[in-house]
């Protein structure tokens, strides 16, 4: 007989392990097209991967540019794609319901996101609603307010109810600020859920200024860069930008204006401003080293859903000036990090970059502000929330799936 005394058992606490998702992300752009959505999607999707989730990346084909080698990270479903008008570099989804009922039907996955609402994006709603699939969706774009920079502001309405029912159709959809969430909710938009956006403080910080940079552009030291980041098209409200400047280049001649981007409105601006400097589209360290070799970002636009501009210029170092919504109304507290105005108020926007441009000592100080509030937008916690989503849309639909399931084999219980 055995006297001795008994083993103690020693009991460890293990965290759950997270659960790993099957996620089908159907995008219409993606890197390398540049434009902020696909920065963004690509942030999301890179962070998905990081926390262990087996993401099936669902996009358009983009011709001469995946001839590029691609990540084999993960699973990409090229589609077919058409050339958008009037941007070249773009490329828009089609019609693909059959394809992705096909896909899903062989590879099913636990949820399925759709980033944008064009044609690719509809297919794969509809197809996620035919095989009973948890849907979730972003609200990324405002296609509505674009229409009146392209003649066809009668088109407002149909568009708000298009998107109206994309949106509706799916278990939550994505918006970056809580004044987007209210104006949509106000619109007849349901399931709305807050996911903010981040920025990389490793990319755009003020270490990336550079002297030499600034003598390519012809200034010598002190005198005034002014920063424009974005697409050189009407919906970004250019004319106020064009106004700020001229006010500015009456008392600063020497001030130079660098647009970064391209678009339809470039060789119009070209021709009737010769002397600012189109730097054409630029990416990584150096699209780094545009914003901070600068002094003053002017963002005049009145057609974001979040701009991802704005946190990259304030993580730069940058004082900007811009309209009271979207992420500068969420960041910027005006006079200490930088400056608001009231909405579409051409007038005061003129007002307010004409007093930055002349105050090199409250420009520094609400640049260093600036830089302090975008230091704590980190990417990781973003995609931690983008997650908490995912995980509610599916705890959503499962009871329609378990309901559906036991329909169709009685047996099941």
């Amino acid at each position: 007989m055995n006297t001795s005394a008994p083993e103690t058992l020693v009991v460890d606490h293990f965290a759950a392990v997270q659960r790993s998702l099957r996620i089908a992300f159907v995008t219409e752009t993606y890197p390398p097209e540049v434009n902020g959505v696909a920065m963004t999607v690509a942030r999301i999707v890179e962070g998905l991967h990081r926390r262990n989730h087996d993401v099936q990346l669902i996009r358009p084909r983009q011709d001469t540019l995946d001839l590029a080698e691609r990540s084999p990270r993960f699973h990409e479903v090229l589609m077919r794609g058409l050339p958008i008008p009037r941007y070249p570099n773009l490329r828009m989804g089609v019609p693909s319901k059959r394809a992705l009922v096909q896909l899903w039907s062989v590879h099913r996955p636990d949820v399925v996101h759709i980033a944008t609402e064009g044609a690719l994006g509809w297919s794969a709603l509809h197809a996620a609603i035919h095989l009973k699939l948890p849907v979730s969706s972003d609200f990324r774009t405002n296609f509505h307010a674009y229409s009146r920079h392209y003649g066809i502001g009668w088109l407002y309405k149909p568009i708000m109810a298009y998107l109206r029912k994309f949106h509706n159709r799916a278990h939550s959809t994505m918006v970056p600020t809580e004044a987007l969430r209210l104006e949509l909710e106000a619109g007849g938009f349901k399931q709305l859920s807050v996911v903010s956006r981040g920025v990389d403080i490793q990319q755009f910080t003020p270490l990336r200024r550079s002297q030499s940079l600034r003598a390519q552009w012809g200034l010598a030291p002190g005198d005034l860069a002014l920063i424009h980041v974005g697409r050189i098209a009407p919906e970004k409200n250019l004319a106020t930008l064009m106004a700020a400047y001229d006010a500015i280049l009456r008392t600063q001649p020497s001030a130079r204006l660098i647009m970064v981007g391209s678009g339809p409105e470039q060789a119009a601006l070209q021709a009737r401003y010769p002397a600012v400097i189109f730097a054409g589209q630029r990416s990584g360290e150096d699209l780094g080293a545009h914003y901070a070799s600068a002094d003053l970002f002017l963002f005049p636009s009145l057609t974001e859903t979040f701009g991802n501009v704005t946190t990259e210029a304030m993580a730069s170092g940058l004082a900007l000036v811009a309209f009271d919504y979207a992420a500068a109304a969420q960041l910027i507290r005006s006079g200490e990090n930088g400056v608001l105005v009231a909405m579409d108020d051409q007038a005061a926007f003129v007002s307010a970059s004409l007093a930055a441009a002349g105050d090199a000592s409250a420009r520094q100080q609400m640049g260093r502000l600036a830089c302090q509030t975008a230091s704590a937008l980190d990417w990781a916690s973003i995609v931690a929330r983008f997650e908490a989503v995912l995980d509610t849309v599916i705890q959503r639909a499962e009871p329609v799936q378990y309901c559906a399931l036991a329909a169709a084999h009685p047996t099941v219980s």
